[in-house]
């Protein structure tokens, strides 16, 4: 008779962040879905921030809280654990950014070894690592504890490509360099070209940073992996994975979203969510502008106050996600005087919101975002053009491909300071007339695409397959 085969146990870890813990939580029902048992670490913070958001007050123990309670009842064999990231659970990760992301660097490796290595003792042990590219530390772990190696991309491959190929910028005098060019770059390997204003704004900055180690490192370590999956679809980015496949094994599964972009059963957001159903439902449909700038980006005072008085120029309903630390964790007035009577009947603004909730109701038209790459598959998903108002890292260059490559939506700005006349403008041109028309036949293009890719037989679902069957055979070369 044949030896049983081990089922792959994928320990998965996603980088301490709102938007890499979104994919990681929907990874981890999807590779469950398709047979692995997968155990879940997630940092305390991370952990205590979800379940605070449900007004649960108790912290996670074993035996206690798991955010994927409803998922294993559904018999998903998903498993749940937490981890210290290294500082305490008051510590303001935001105000202290650089401090947090030393610690990351120099002393969170040290905490995951250690899970590791009681996670490897398990029943069945662990025999895999699924870990957020960003980490520095993922080879050496997976080393150690003889696991199949792999890194999860949560961002679009065209990001990916140009963290990979760093080094040609470097040498062409395009990152890293006092003298930077302007000029087009068209070097880097299955990419056409690129503006250097579409680089991610670490490509673009002052390189000395803790983040831009931490890149480096990175995309250092990404080398050794046994094999890199990633939330894109090989439809919308043909050239460029088509190239990044001739270096290492090169998943695509994406969109990695929710079953019909449905609220997840799974708890993932880390703030607590208004709902803004009951008003959109007052509205006619298609005549609400949704805006939301994401879980972690920052902007000025003054952008907020030019973005606030556009809407009133352009007259349109909206739903305004606006978190407290928008501006800074320490500074929380930032709305004109007197606004909330301005907006009474065309105007929501919340702390947070369920966004799948909102953007797929009806009455939701266009999409003001900083152009995360979650936001930008969701928009998609629902068919709501975008006004792109990117803010930080992966948004300049998915900014590229929402505007330039696919035509779904409109360039806000190109400069750090806006406009309330340019906003107003933009907004009157996603929302209404022939140029909004347009972006939405363009839209529905795109929306079929990832649900082709989804479908039986799509290229998403075949390179989940073979992904899992190729994991499979590590599995036992490994033994």
């Amino acid at each position: 008779m044949g030896e049983i085969q081990p089922k792959p146990h994928a320990l998965l870890l996603p980088y301490p962040l709102q938007g890499h813990v979104i994919p990681f939580i929907h990874l981890a029902t999807k590779l469950a879905s398709n047979g692995f048992i997968i155990t879940f670490v997630i940092t305390e913070s991370i952990h205590h921030q979800i379940t605070r958001s449900k007004n649960q007050t108790n912290h996670y123990k074993e035996g206690g809280i798991n955010i994927f309670a409803e998922a294993r009842k559904s018999g998903l064999d998903i498993r749940y654990a937490t981890v210290s990231d290294g500082f305490p659970l008051g510590f303001d990760r935001s105000l202290n950014h650089d401090q947090f992301f030393e610690g990351i660097v120099h002393v969170f490796s040290a905490h995951v070894d250690e899970i590791v290595g009681k996670l490897v003792q398990s029943d069945p042990p662990v025999n895999c690592l699924v870990i957020d590219t960003f980490y520095v530390f993922a080879s050496p772990i997976a080393r150690k504890y003889n696991l199949v190696n792999i890194s999860f991309w949560t961002e679009p491959a065209l990001v990916f490509t140009l963290y990979y190929h760093m080094d040609l910028l470097r040498i062409n005098g395009h990152y890293d360099n006092y003298d930077k060019r302007e000029d087009i770059i068209t070097y880097i390997p299955g990419v056409e070209s690129i503006k250097p204003t579409d680089l991610t704004s670490y490509l673009q900055t002052d390189p000395t940073t803790v983040v831009h180690r931490l890149i480096t490192k990175a995309f250092v370590d990404i080398r050794n992996s046994d094999f890199v999956i990633s939330n894109t679809i090989d439809e919308l980015e043909p050239q460029i994975i088509s190239v990044l496949r001739e270096n290492q094994p090169f998943y695509s599964i994406g969109p990695i979203l929710p079953t019909g972009l449905t609220k997840s059963s799974v708890p993932v957001s880390m703030w607590s969510e208004s709902d803004c159903g009951p008003w959109l439902d007052t509205k006619p449909k298609g005549s609400v502008l949704y805006i939301s700038f994401g879980s972690y980006a920052h902007t000025s005072k003054h952008n907020i106050v030019e973005i606030a008085h556009g809407l009133l120029l352009s007259e349109v309903n909206f739903v305004w996600v606006l978190r407290p630390d928008i501006i800074s964790s320490e500074e929380t007035d930032y709305l004109p005087t007197g606004y909330d009577r301005l907006i009474e009947y065309s105007g929501m603004i919340v702390p947070w919101c369920s966004q799948v909730d909102v953007l797929s109701h009806p009455a939701v038209g266009g999409f003001l975002t900083h152009c995360g790459w979650n936001s930008i598959l969701e928009s998609i998903w629902s068919g709501v053009p975008m006004i792109c108002y990117p803010l930080l890292t992966d948004q300049f260059t998915n900014r590229k491909l929402v505007v330039d490559d696919w035509k779904i939506g409109v360039n806000l700005h190109d400069k750090r300071s806006v406009t309330r006349e340019e906003i107003a403008e933009n907004i009157r041109c996603v929302m209404s007339g022939k140029s909004s028309d347009r972006f939405k036949q363009e839209i529905k293009k795109v929306k079929k695409t990832l649900e082709n890719a989804l479908a039986r037989g799509g290229s998403s679902q075949k390179n989940l397959n073979q992904f899992t069957m190729d994991v499979k055979k590590k599995i036992r070369k490994n033994q």
